[in-house]
């Protein structure tokens, strides 16, 4: 993963709440064996509507979505942070978001920002009233600016640590790699090796 540090980007507003990974990328989009390529699969059902707010001109370069509260409920399916992540999407801000979804975030380096239900309100009016607005999110001071408004997130300290240096759970122990190694070399050899 690339260290997440700043982020500035054209904000979309996603009003809907309860959105499910089934919505963000469908179980037909499953049968796929690889880990990219899946930006078609975003809301593709949605997307066939053409009033859908990302096949607006005005956000065909979004990167940022602001969406209602219980974002990526439903299913495990990592599928769905795939497709956002390959369509674009680094940051996603929201008064709440499904657990499973929010884990699966953090280990592709996208940025799930907590704000409350007011300040999520306050982006929507700014970007509806402003359509192309783009916004800034600072991982390091937990803040996003939209326009002269600063607002600051809350996201938990370990998927923070991760997205600023660029870490997914496996690069996080290879950091301890010389621990591990001489740990392991003081174990008896009759015991099982990691």
């Amino acid at each position: 993963m690339n260290p997440f540090k700043t982020h500035t980007g054209v904000a979309a507003p996603l009003r809907r709440t309860n959105i499910d990974t089934d919505q963000i990328c469908a179980a037909q989009f499953l049968k796929r064996i690889t880990k990219t390529g899946y930006e078609d699969a975003l809301f593709a059902e949605w997307r066939k509507d053409d009033d859908f707010v990302l096949n607006q001109p005005v956000y065909k370069d979004t990167s940022i979505l602001v969406v209602g509260a219980n974002f990526g409920t439903g299913s495990s399916r990592e599928h769905a942070v795939w497709a956002l992540r390959d369509y674009g999407i680094k940051v996603i801000i929201g008064s709440s978001f499904a657990d499973i979804f929010r884990g699966n975030s953090g280990k592709q380096g996208m940025l799930l920002a907590v704000l409350t239900p007011d300040e999520v309100e306050k982006i929507f009016a700014l970007i509806e009233a402003n359509p192309g607005l783009k916004l800034t999110v600072d991982l390091e001071s937990t803040t996003v600016t939209c326009g002269d408004k600063v607002f600051n997130f809350s996201i938990d300290s370990f998927t923070r640590y991760k997205l600023l240096e660029g870490l997914d759970e496996i690069g996080v122990t290879l950091k301890y790699e010389e621990d591990i190694l001489a740990f392991e070399s003081k174990r008896p050899a009759w015991k099982a090796r990691i």
